[in-house]
């Protein structure tokens, strides 16, 4: 019988997912911290409706997150790019 894998949780003190990506809807460019983050890299408004579609929608998983935050950054940083729209 093959089991699925438990949910992943975010690492503590990582943030990548706040930092790596552009969030537009809060002007926010890739590459800067949200302004939403606390000294310990939680996101001030999570589970609030204020949140954006996309933080909320945004689930860990090993893929993304991998083993490191360091891993996290580069890949989200990855993605940025390849998503970016070409103008």
């Amino acid at each position: 019988m093959h089991e699925s894998p438990l949910p992943l949780s975010c690492r503590p003190g990582c943030g990548a997912c706040c930092i790596a990506p552009s969030i537009s809807s809060l002007s926010k460019p890739a590459g800067t911290p949200c302004h939403h983050l606390d000294g310990e890299l939680r996101c001030r408004i999570f589970g609030r409706p204020e949140r954006p579609a996309c933080c909320s929608g945004l689930q860990p998983s090993f893929e993304m997150c991998g083993d490191s935050r360091e891993h996290a950054l580069r890949w989200l940083q990855a993605l940025e790019v390849m998503t970016c729209p070409q103008g």
